[in-house]
């Protein structure tokens, strides 16, 4: 089962949906807390709803679950934190919120985590993805870049 991640900060609209496109992803689950920033651009919440399913005909889903909290982001972008520390908040975040629970992994097969990190070395995206490989083995995680 291959399971997709990407970020679209550095990506103009034409890479980041060439991206999804070639990868032949069927479904995009956003994990950010906040999906309607104005500096998400073509990735805000309700406009890429409509673009996926228009541009590329594929499921959206926002999992607000799937996200860090406001105050443990807030903490690890002022250095009160490092990457470690925050690593280990947010997988016990995971643990706490149970995000297992109901979850039908099949749904996530050909889908794709989005998170605005344009690479997915300090991003939750990466760790959310190990997460659910660590939970189900078969899971082949692939970083668009």
């Amino acid at each position: 089962m291959k399971l997709y991640t990407i970020g679209f900060t550095q990506k103009t609209a034409e890479e980041f949906f060439g991206l999804l496109e070639k990868n032949g992803i069927k479904k995009l689950v956003d994990t950010r807390i906040n999906n309607v920033s104005q500096l998400a651009g073509f990735a805000k919440g309700n406009d890429l709803k409509y673009f996926v399913r228009r541009i590329l005909q594929i499921n959206y889903e926002h999992r607000k679950t799937f996200a860090p909290t406001k105050e443990l982001l807030a903490e690890y972008r002022k250095g009160s934190m490092t990457w470690t520390e925050y690593e280990k908040e947010y997988l016990t975040l995971l643990n706490d919120r149970q995000i297992l629970n109901g979850l039908d992994i099949s749904h996530l097969e050909d889908a794709c985590l989005l998170c605005s990190e344009h690479e997915p070395h300090h991003c939750h995206r990466r760790l959310l993805a190990e997460y659910l490989k660590e939970k189900f083995p078969s899971i082949e995680i692939i970083h668009l870049q």
